[in-house]
């Protein structure tokens, strides 16, 4: 007779044995899962994580988190999810969680203002512990609101009103790093692509950068062009960037990875298909950046430790630290690849 699948299953690991495997007390396996590991050794910790991994432990933490009136639930609102930044520094946040036992509730707004709206109402819903934001902010209002309820941090986006938490790249340290490339490249006609600037502090930063970089350069020339998606607008403003001659080697700079790919589709239909007569830098480094040509030149944002640096500021508000909100602004790393030339 057939067993029925359920009985068939291997029974769940204990806290337990979990404290036997790894030599320590029920008291301290509890505190390592449940968030509070400032309380342990690093040796410890350790000896706990082993024997957790060994023994396949699945705490249930919404029926723990639950009794202790905690969901251990954080939420992440993301603007959008089809931008391999978000994507990244998301993988970031959730393996924080994991690593302090949360989990972790994502909302896609979709650059849409009603579906931000509903998430953040379904967020309340969900008795999230904590927020980590990365939106359009058109509902500061209600931001504000559950900002007062629960600790916020914000991830690469200022949002006007909101005192929280700030975590996101140098912006000026990272276009600073670009610029004094392409120009030690050789490169002295310059055009920067960016999506919209619609008020997302990080794009509108990166321009202002690029700007006041270059100004007090007699012999370099610098322009920004703003674009949604691979649009007649932009491939009319690279036509024009590209037909003009009379200032030096060009390069254009994408400031995301998604300008960067708008670019690279309006070079190739404009009949640039290699970087033999412009130059081509841009943010974030993604992975089908070295298949075009020999590569293109990236200024790699530390994504995946934004992300984990977003949780830890949560947690630490989490625990109680009631100090005035920081920013913390991580550097980015040149990484250089053929689409940028020495021009001499």
């Amino acid at each position: 007779m057939d067993m029925p699948l359920q009985s068939m299953r291997p029974p769940r690991a204990t806290i337990n044995q979990v404290a036997q495997e790894a030599g320590v007390s029920k008291a301290s396996v509890s505190r390592y899962i449940s968030g509070d590991r400032q309380l342990l050794s690093d040796a410890l910790a350790l000896r706990i994580e082993l024997a957790i991994e060994k023994l396949g432990f699945q705490p249930n933490q919404m029926a723990r988190g639950l009794k202790r009136g905690r969901s251990r639930l954080i939420g992440m609102l993301v603007a959008d999810m089809l931008n391999p930044y978000s994507v990244a520094v998301m993988h970031g946040v959730e393996t924080a969680c994991r690593r302090h036992g949360y989990s972790l509730i994502v909302c896609n707004t979709d650059r849409d203002d009603l579906q931000e709206e509903r998430h953040l109402n379904a967020l309340q819903s969900y008795n999230v512990e904590g927020l980590i934001v990365n939106t359009l902010g058109h509902h500061p209002r209600e931001l504000q609101q559950l900002h007062r309820e629960l600790p916020m941090v914000l991830l690469d986006r200022k949002l006007e009103g909101l005192d929280a938490d700030l975590v996101g790249l140098d912006n000026t340290q990272a276009i600073g790093l670009g610029l004094e490339h392409l120009l030690e490249r050789g490169y002295r006609d310059l055009l920067m692509v960016t999506e919209d600037l619609d008020g997302t502090s990080s794009r509108e930063e990166r321009a202002r950068t690029f700007i006041h970089y270059l100004s007090p350069r007699a012999d370099v020339r610098g322009r920004v062009s703003s674009s949604a998606g691979l649009s007649d607008a932009l491939l009319e403003q690279l036509a024009h960037f590209l037909s003009h001659t009379d200032h030096g080697p060009k390069a254009i700079m994408a400031a995301n990875g998604i300008a960067a790919l708008a670019v690279t589709k309006g070079l190739r239909k404009l009949g640039y298909r290699t970087f033999e007569s412009v130059g081509l830098i841009a943010l974030d480094d993604l992975d089908w950046y070295p298949l075009v040509g020999d590569g293109i030149t990236a200024i790699a944002q530390p994504t995946h430790a934004l992300g984990v640096a977003a949780l830890e500021y949560l947690l630490e508000r989490l625990r109680g630290d009631v100090s005035s909100s920081r920013t913390l602004a991580l550097p980015a790393e040149l990484v250089v690849r053929g689409s940028t030339p020495a021009r001499r």
